[in-house]
């Protein structure tokens, strides 16, 4: 299915099966050793889908999210191992600020694994017709949210000793390390 995000349009299946998100896989054209997010509607179905996130993790999701951040986080029951590509010690979430339909899809089935709806190195698609072809085609369903901002999330590694960004996105990496600051004093 090909989803408007918060960010870009995303293509997404249920995460539940390694199945599922191999045919994403070949539909994007990615190789199955890239992580690939589970993307859950709210902080509490994120927590229901990966528990072991509670307690350590928990107040600093619901600091940060929902927003434009994919967080890498320490996976220690190797839950949805089929999301993690080479690393299954850790594992991508996202809880994006979802409206209308996609908010809708999400919302009823909890979580979905999700990427970005292009080819890989390709343009993030902002609007629907901008997704390639091959994609559309091979989905099994699509919604047009309207144009959305383009810009794909900002990818935070919170495995280590510090915060890393690995790919800056819709938040600048300064505002996502001042967040993430701010997060952990609160907490």
């Amino acid at each position: 299915m090909i989803l408007p995000f918060d960010t870009v349009y995303g293509l997404a299946a249920m995460p539940d099966t390694p199945q599922a998100t191999l045919k994403l896989y070949a539909l994007k054209g990615r190789p199955p050793t890239q992580p690939t997010a589970l993307v859950a509607a709210s902080v509490d179905d994120l927590l229901v889908r990966v528990p072991e996130l509670r307690p350590r993790e928990e107040p600093l999701l619901r600091a940060l999210l929902p927003g434009g951040y994919t967080l890498i986080l320490p996976n220690p029951s190797r839950r949805f191992p089929w999301l993690a590509g080479d690393n299954p010690d850790a594992i991508g979430v996202r809880v994006p600020q979802l409206t209308g339909v996609a908010h809708d899809v999400v919302s009823a089935v909890g979580a979905v694994v999700a990427t970005s709806a292009n080819m890989p190195g390709g343009r993030d698609p902002a609007t629907l017709d901008e997704v390639p072809r091959s994609i559309r085609a091979g989905a099994g369903a699509e919604i047009d949210g309207g144009r959305v901002p383009g810009t794909p999330s900002t990818v935070v590694d919170l495995t280590g000793p510090e915060p890393c960004v690995l790919r800056p996105g819709a938040l600048a990496p300064e505002e996502v390390l001042r967040r993430l600051d701010a997060a952990v004093r609160s907490s």
